[in-house]
This record gives structure tokens, sequence and C-alpha cells, in this order.
């Protein structure tokens, strides 16, 4: 239960996330890091779902993209073919965003890999309220990609109740 938004707009792509652990109906925590940056700031990633299951997907897409030679759609659907397949994967409970210069991947455990049309990919809880503030900050603001997805964080914070507002970004910028 979180909230996770990738906005690409203007060849920028920022990924937000928001630090609220929750444990049935109780908040365990305020701040956890539920995005990060890998491969020196090239890679933006994000999770929604248990974390221990997004810590070891985020240690096998590491390894995936060693394996594929840093490619971020090779190794998006090399995890997604084994987290389908592996009796072991099969059975974690999460869902990733990934996100480089040129591609915004949502990976999921049935084996999907999708890239969105308009640039915008949400997961966890809160994604709906944050898809639905992103589409409307990128069709109608002049807010870059950071900025649009910092809004949409705060809105769906304001609604979802297993959303907070401690929300943490990462941006991949042209000028980067």
């Amino acid at each position: 239960m979180t909230t996770i938004c990738c906005v690409r707009k203007n060849g920028d792509v920022a990924i937000g996330g928001d630090g609220q652990v929750s444990l049935g109906d109780t908040v365990m925590k305020h701040s956890a890091r539920k995005v990060r940056t890998i491969r020196d700031g090239a890679i933006l990633t994000g999770f929604a779902g248990s974390t221990a299951d997004a810590m070891n997907l985020f240690e096998r897409f590491e390894a995936k993209l060693d394996e594929h030679g840093g490619s971020l759609m090779r190794a998006a659907v090399a995890l997604a073919k084994d987290w389908r397949t592996d009796k072991y994967l099969r059975q974690l409970e999460a869902m990733m965003i990934v996100a480089d210069s040129e591609n915004t991947l949502l990976i999921s455990g049935n084996g999907d890999v999708l890239e969105p049309d308009d640039g915008i990919a949400t997961i966890g809880s809160g994604g709906a309220y944050a898809k639905a503030a992103a589409t409307a900050l990128v069709n109608h603001s002049a807010l870059n990609a950071e900025e649009t997805t910092l809004e949409a964080m705060k809105i769906a914070a304001n609604i979802c109740v297993y959303t907070n507002d401690n929300i943490i970004i990462h941006a991949i910028t042209k000028e980067s």
C-alpha cells in the first residue's frame, strides 16, 4: 500500500514515492524510501508492495541489467519472464516502475512489461489518484516532469489513506 508516480515530460523523467509503510490499518513508518536510482543515476526505480519482495526484485533487476549490458528493456523483459515462471518468484507481491532517459516501464509478476503511451506510470493504492492528477498537470500546466510528479503525489496523499506526504523524488533531466 503506497503510491509511486513516474512522469515523462519534455525529455525529462521523474519518479516519486511516498514514505508510508502500513501494516493492516496501522502506520508503521512514515519515511520509507520506495524510490531509488541505480547505475549512477541513469535508471530510476520505484516499488509498491511487500518491502522484502521489492528488495529482492531490485537485486534481481540489477543482475538482469548486468546480464543484458545495461539495456533497460531487455532486463525488464527478462525479469518479468523469470518472475512469472519461477516457482519462488511467483510468490512475490510487488510491482515496479523503472525508467531511464528513453523508456518508462511498469513490471508486474504477471509477466507484464508495459510502456505507457502518455509517459505516465503509477502503481500502488494511490496510483489511480496520482495518474489522474499527473495526466491533468501534464496536459494543462507548464510544470516540468519533477514538479508534475511532486504535485501529483501531493494530490494522491490528500486522497489515499495509505499514502503520506513524505515524498521522495528522483529525476533524469536532459542536462544530466
